[in-house]
């Protein structure tokens, strides 16, 4: 199925209803399988919200099988800049893993990632791609992970504007969210460098549906608040696996981010809740966080802070820390009645 059958423009979606389309389209071998990865099996599909089509994209050990046990289905949300299979699913020759994909599929979980309307694979459209544009991707592409695998619920882990996405889900779908995931989170944004530099063009933000988001950029990323804290060869294998999809990035996620934050009320998350940000992330503080975490009204929850890691946690030299401390999350036994 080519995007060509789904005619993308925003305006026609506005007030359109979500409707959902999928088809498996492929059942797809790495192409290069390195050890340990010969057992993985890999699909892609599609989902329809209105008029625009979105590419989903799974993950795990060994080929579905009809009547078995469902695995625990893990979603992960890409961010402002990098679409999902860049960011979740990259190969860096010589440097060891950095699938995230791969890691939590090898530990039993049922992985699928999504590229946002205006992002990677799916449709471009008029609009700027905000969040409350990527809550409804997910909403989207939540009935599309329901009936492939027969999950009503799913672990949901998005990373910077990613994670106002999953909030945002949360929020307005807590029936379908197990356990959440926030990485490189903002709540209000107060005394963030990051979105002080960012408001210096918010008037283009404002005007603008699309953004410069060339190979600098994307280093960049790795690089504001802390070098060292990434390997230089994941920058340059980030941008060579993104800028497949062209040099221009949506600004929803920027407006939002410097114009209309808080966009995720802590009091309407229900779901237990890890927020894990690098130490030297620039995008919050931790009083910014601290403030959203006490707010969180599941006891279920957990802050942690991850030493020697900056914005990018799921690309990190230390993101092992991240892997731990998620997949100790994801697995938490129930508490025993008292």
């Amino acid at each position: 199925m080519s995007e060509g059958h789904f005619p993308a423009r925003r305006a026609v979606i506005k007030g359109a209803g979500l409707a959902v389309g999928a088809g498996l389209l492929s059942a797809l071998a790495p192409a290069a399988a390195a050890p340990g990865e010969a057992d993985l099996w890999s699909g892609e599909y599609w989902a329809r919200k209105g008029d625009v089509a979105l590419y989903l994209y799974r993950k795990r050990v060994g080929a579905p099988v009809r009547g078995e046990p469902p695995r625990p289905v893990l979603f992960l949300v890409h961010g402002s800049s990098i679409s999902s299979r860049p960011l979740f699913d990259l190969e860096v020759p010589g440097r060891g893993d950095y699938s995230l994909m791969n890691v939590f599929a090898r530990r039993g979980f049922d992985v699928w990632t999504m590229d946002h309307e205006n992002y990677g694979r799916s449709s471009r459209t008029s609009g700027n791609s905000d969040v409350a544009s990527g809550v409804e991707d997910l909403e989207a592409a939540a009935e599309v992970v329901r009936r492939e695998t027969g999950r009503e619920r799913m672990h949901v882990c998005g990373e910077s504007s990613g994670a106002l996405r999953a909030g945002g889900f949360a929020m307005v779908r807590p029936e379908r969210v197990d356990r959440l995931v926030l990485l490189a989170f903002t709540y209000k944004g107060e005394g963030s460098p990051t979105l002080a530099k960012r408001a210096e063009q918010l008037a283009f933000f404002r005007s603008h549906n699309m953004r410069p988001r060339d190979r600098a950029m994307i280093r960049s990323i790795f690089t504001r608040d802390r070098p060292g804290t990434s390997e230089p060869e994941v920058a340059e294998a980030l941008a060579d696996a993104e800028l497949e999809f062209g040099e221009q990035a949506p600004t929803g996620t920027y407006l939002d981010m410097t114009a209309n934050l808080p966009l995720v009320d802590p009091r309407k998350v229900h779901a237990p809740v890890l927020l894990a940000r690098g130490e030297h992330d620039g995008i919050a503080t931790v009083e910014d966080l601290g403030e959203f975490f006490r707010l969180l009204p599941n006891n279920d929850r957990q802050f942690v802070i991850l030493p020697g890691l900056a914005h990018s946690v799921v690309l990190a030299t230390n993101r092992q820390l991240f892997w731990h401390v998620m997949h100790a999350f994801l697995t938490m036994p129930a508490p025993l009645a008292t």
